[in-house]
């Protein structure tokens, strides 16, 4: 008998209460029966019932076995046949006085949140009836048709990227209009009509609505705008280079939306653009030329943006230079527009990922911007791909919470993608500010996943700072009001991070909530 049992017998043969109570001849006859059931089966749980019922009895009646006629000898001899069955040798102690209390307490860490988590942030799947509605309405106010709607050529042909077709398929009031006209006179807003769907008109900053409809933030927040990554990172044509053995490929300047959020706001311009061969072969060439680099990215904008023939030519040249041996594409089309994952796409992905593994690296920041027609998306590119990887930018308003953010890796998980990074707001663009989360909040949400949800649901909180940092508590060397002294694990550099603005971050009238 282990200690857990022999606790356990002791509790059961030293009552708290003095003398016994009187029991009913039903409750003697229900401990008989579950006595007997307990002898009598190979299982391991009728043999736990009878224990706690006794335990009960002990603990509410301060009748010990005995004077219900049972005695340490068939209890004894129960408490070891518990342990003979269970493959593991667990006890009847162990179990019911130990494994027992600790699942029911880990279970009480996750009841606010599962009592929350549907209500408050529903998911684009538990959204879909009201998605469908919205997709007629928008079919029917931009003229398109089925064929339209489902197609990738479809989608951006009826892109949304002027304020009076905005007007037309979400109501806002006239002021917000007006402030998104004065804004994209300075930025681009393109939003497909399959993303717009995602909107819930009734919802004041809706996270999707926050993430593809500029505000007048953009304009107003004051602040330098630090020179986007060029000269001082990009040692060749088209090359970003940050680490020895990695780098970036910006393939082109075009997505299918842009977000209100993009970290290469200053690289998307006025006009789409890919680029001529002739830049490519030098980025190319750079690759080949430098035999450390294994890792490669094809960004942009968004990879699968490019033309099918495109990306097979890169992906091929890529194949063929040994030192590359994994490939990765960033995208937010199987969120932004998921029609352009045809077979043609991954017989291309597959074929190379053949070769070579390739990675498919996007962007979901919120559960919303997951449908049965985005998660069947990412299921058919599961089966393509070596991985599916997420990065979320964690923004106010969109995923700032508990709630939010353990829906969103829960449901991501569930959608054949791995968490992956949650980046804090970029710092570089002073018109982001009003999403911008203090790092503080973000530590709290991160960690609060930690023996909550799945260990591979829980993605790594990094601030972009010269370089990918993690944002663990060792990493940061001290914090002020408005800056935050981060350590670079990998060289010990320490390196200045300024943080949200704390008035900013607590405003609640903020983006169309001001209207």
């Amino acid at each position: 008998m282990d200690s857990f049992t022999k606790e356990l017998f002791k509790e059961l043969y030293s009552p708290s209460h003095k003398g016994p109570a009187e029991m009913s001849n039903t409750a003697k006859a229900e401990l008989e029966n579950l006595y007997q059931k307990a002898s009598s089966e190979d299982l391991t749980q009728p043999i736990l019932d009878f224990f706690l019922q006794m335990r009960n009895c002990a603990r509410e009646n301060g009748i010990v076995p005995t004077d219900l006629g049972f005695s340490e000898e068939q209890l004894t001899a129960l408490a070891a046949k518990h342990a003979q069955i269970d493959e593991h040798g667990v006890t009847v102690g162990g179990r019911l006085n130990r494994a027992l209390p600790i699942a029911s307490e880990a279970g009480q860490r996750t009841t606010d949140y599962l009592a929350r988590k549907d209500i408050e942030v529903p998911s684009g799947i538990q959204l879909w009836e009201t998605i469908q509605q919205n997709i007629h309405n928008i079919q029917t106010s931009l003229g398109m048709t089925d064929k339209d709607w489902q197609s990738y050529t479809g989608q951006l042909k009826f892109a949304i990227d002027k304020v009076e077709t905005l007007a037309k398929i979400i109501n806002l009031p006239d002021q917000a209009v007006k402030e998104v006209l004065r804004v994209t006179q300075s930025y681009r807003m393109r939003l497909t009509p399959y993303y717009a769907s995602l909107i819930m008109p009734e919802k004041v900053n809706d996270p999707v609505l926050l993430q593809s409809v500029p505000t007048g933030e953009m304009i107003d927040n004051i602040g330098e705008e630090i020179p986007p990554v060029a000269a001082d990172h990009s040692p060749a044509r088209l090359i970003d280079q940050f680490y020895p053995r990695v780098v970036t490929i910006k393939a082109t300047n075009m997505c299918a939306m842009y977000c209100t959020h993009c970290l290469r706001i200053a690289h998307i311009g006025k006009k789409d653009r890919i680029y001529a061969k002739t830049a490519y072969r030098e980025a190319l060439d750079y690759i080949r030329r430098n035999p450390t680099i294994r890792d490669l990215l094809i960004t942009g904008g968004d990879a699968f943006v490019l033309p099918n023939d495109m990306l097979r030519w890169l992906l091929s040249e890529l194949d063929a230079i040994d030192h590359v041996t994994v490939k990765r594409l960033g995208t937010r089309i199987p969120v932004t527009a998921p029609m352009r994952i045809d077979n043609e796409l991954l017989d291309i992905i597959g074929a190379s990922n053949d070769m070579k593994p390739v990675r498919v690296v996007t962007q979901i920041n919120t559960a919303q911007e997951i449908t049965p027609v985005s998660r069947e998306g990412f299921r058919k590119l599961a089966k393509c791909t070596s991985a599916l990887l997420n990065q979320a930018v964690l923004m106010k308003g969109i995923n700032d919470t508990q709630v939010k953010m353990w829906k969103l890796c829960e449901t991501i998980q569930e959608a054949y993608v791995r968490p992956y990074y949650i980046f804090n707001c970029s710092y570089r663009n002073p018109q982001f500010a009003h999403l911008r989360v203090p790092v503080e909040v973000g530590r709290d949400i991160v960690e609060s996943m930690y023996g909550n949800i799945s260990g591979d649901a829980i993605p790594r909180f990094i601030a972009t700072a010269g370089g990918k940092i993690p944002l663990h508590r060792d990493n940061v060397v001290s914090a002020t009001e408005k800056d935050i002294i981060l350590r670079k694990p990998w060289s010990g550099e320490e390196v200045i991070y300024p943080d949200a603005n704390q008035k900013e971050y607590q405003r609640q009238k903020f983006a169309f909530a001001k209207y």
